[in-house]
């Protein structure tokens, strides 16, 4: 392994660099005086590393943990440490403009109240979506109540609305549960606990909102000026988001890298689960900004971590994220065409010496291992040609018969605890997570390999994979608890097409129970102008559009004439609410009692 430069202290003197003012105490609370997000309980990483934790990580735990009010330059502003990203201002002519306002509204509307305190209450006359995920736009409410956006321009890139709402809506349930772990918000902030997430600290727990934008961007070279500011837009679709930007303010010569490029290796595949990400057209665009851009920065800023002053280190920067990016991608296809499989080529890949001992292309939030797998999955998918995968048990049937042929649950325990004592964690994992999915009462097993995912979460530098194995021995011994955070909130489902609407509604249906019904509904809308017929049939329930004046072929069993409004009151349990119908009103009722409820607490890491 190649020796990383500790005594290379530049990220410290550049994540310290503008500072201005902290938020103190460092708690954001909710209305009803929970806590928000508390970055005062970091205070310990201002000591050394422990042997609790790789150094690695600590140091880069040590840096997301600064918190409060920078200066990038004159006239742009960051708010760091007050949630998992940042929030940037940047002030126009009469206001400020809003850059990613954080994951909940709670704590944007914190770092929107430091930020007032040293440089005026401007009001907010802008706001920019860098990307498609919900840690920058979840705050949105909390820089523009309810009531005071009217007017107030806020820009994304094309694209930006059906992928922030699909995500975080149509797999949203498992996404969140999963991102409990990736994020390790239910540890305890300690040595031996939760660290960071290597990207930040950690996700806020407030309230996830979200206002829609009123211009998109749709290609490169696309010029606005907001509150007299002038920016150039570069479109990078399919990189970190699938609706994703980088910009430049040429009047401040800054260039905003939204999460294109961070002071970490990125995830191809978060292990919360999303869209595996194309590593290609990721250093594709990564090139392209280094020309696009030209000359034109001395500063590059982006939506986590801290600036890259100089415009020679910023190109030098870009450079080797784009090389870092790209030489993933291509050496896992050289390998998977050489025969070799997602995990081989994980065991057998490594960067060139000049990557791995730059520390902002250190596997702190993505991971070598985990991304080249995902490249493998967007290429190959899930089974590796080798027949013996093609239709092996399930978990826990595969479980039984790996007990068994060990020779019993003690066996495998004494086996498991043998390899776990000899330092093979891997494999003793591998054993007692067997054990404890053939046989889920075994306190013994849970234990033991609560113990075996302590050792390699005190190892890992990564942070998701600490958290993951660390949340993973938490409930093993304490059992599962529900999402906190609800990503299908009013305002968030209120932001879906009334498509997407229905098609939250179809991924709900219990199929099985509903294989008889034959059922068609129109859906009449008055405000949108548009019939939007409905058919459950075999099970699935499936859904078309078309002017509301133009006439059915064939008539439905019913027609319900209402609003957008009356709509999402039905979803939501409230009854027709005034919605006017034709024919049997009981059909809707048969319909709706199909649609199921995701379970918040589905377990993990047990059967």
């Amino acid at each position: 392994m190649t020796a990383l430069p500790f005594e290379d202290t530049t990220d410290f003197e550049n994540a310290d660099r503008g500072f201005i003012d902290a938020l103190s105490p460092a708690v954001v609370t909710g209305a009803d005086g929970s806590v928000v997000y508390d970055n005062d309980a970091y205070a310990f990483l201002k000591a050394d590393c422990p042997d609790t934790a790789h150094p690695s990580l600590w140091r880069q735990a040590q840096l997301c943990a600064r918190q409060g009010l920078y200066e990038v330059t004159e006239g742009i502003y960051q708010i760091r440490g007050l949630d998992l990203s940042n929030m940037t201002l940047v002030e126009g002519e009469r206001g400020v403009i809003v850059i990613d306002p954080l994951l909940s509204a709670e704590t944007a509307a914190a770092g929107l109240a430091l930020y007032r305190k040293h440089r005026g209450d401007r009001p907010v006359t802008g706001m920019i979506y860098t990307h498609s995920h919900g840690d920058h736009f979840g705050g949105s409410r909390g820089v523009l109540p309810a009531g005071t956006e009217e007017g107030v321009a806020i820009l994304a890139p094309a694209g930006f609305l059906e992928h922030a709402v699909s995500e975080n809506v149509y797999a949203g349930n498992a996404m969140t549960r999963r991102a409990i772990f990736m994020y390790g918000d239910r540890l305890p902030k300690s040595p031996e606990g939760q660290i960071s997430a290597g990207l930040g600290m950690t996700t806020a727990n407030g309230t996830l909102t979200l206002i829609p934008p009123t211009l998109d961007i749709t290609e490169t070279g696309q010029e606005e000026t907001v509150d007299g500011v002038r920016i150039v837009f570069q479109l990078t679709p399919g990189t970190e988001a699938p609706a994703e930007m980088n910009f430049l303010f040429p009047d401040f010569r800054a260039l905003c890298l939204a999460e294109n490029a961070t002071h970490n290796m990125h995830n191809i595949l978060t292990l919360r689960g999303a869209v595996v990400r194309d590593s290609r057209i990721w250093a594709h665009y990564l090139d392209e900004a280094v020309e696009y851009f030209g000359d034109g920065y001395d500063v590059a800023f982006a939506s986590h971590h801290w600036p890259t002053w100089g415009h020679e280190n910023v190109v030098a920067f870009l450079t080797a994220q784009r090389d870092l990016y790209a030489y993933m991608h291509d050496q896992t296809l050289r390998m998977l065409n050489s025969g070799l499989n997602g995990p081989e080529i994980a065991e057998e890949i490594q960067l060139p010496p000049a990557l791995e001992r730059s520390w902002h292309a250190r596997g702190y939030y993505g991971s070598l291992s985990h991304n080249v797998k995902a490249i493998y999955q967007r290429y190959l998918g899930w089974f590796d040609g080798n027949a013996a995968h093609l239709w092996e048990h399930p978990p826990v049937e595969l479980a039984r018969r790996y007990v068994d042929s060990l020779g019993g649950p003690d066996q495998t325990l004494a086996k498991a605890r043998a390899y776990a004592e000899d330092g093979d964690l891997r494999f003793a994992a591998t054993l007692l997570n067997h054990l404890v999915f053939a046989d889920p009462g075994n306190g013994d097993a849970k234990q033991t390999l609560a113990g075996v995912y302590d050792r390699l979460g005190h190892g890992a530098e990564n942070g998701p994979w600490r958290n993951f194995y660390l949340t993973s021995a938490m409930e093993l011994r304490q059992g599962a608890n529900p999402i906190a955070i609800d990503t299908t909130n009013p305002e968030m489902v209120g932001a879906l097409t009334t498509d997407m609407l229905l098609d939250s509604v179809a991924i709900r249906i219990d199929g099985p129970r509903a294989w008889h019904e034959d059922l068609t509904i129109d859906l009449v809308l008055a405000d949108e102008q548009r019939r939007h017929r409905l058919t459950l049939h075999n099970g699935a329930l499936t859904h078309r559009s078309a002017p509301a004046g133009e006439q059915p072929k064939t008539p439905p069993a019913l027609t319900v004439h209402l609003t957008r409004p009356q709509l999402l009151g039905i979803l939501a349990g409230e009854g027709l609410g005034g919605a006017s119908t034709t024919g049997d009103p009981g059909l809707l009722t048969r319909l709706l009692s199909y649609v199921t409820q995701p379970d918040t607490a589905f377990p993990i890491v047990t059967p």
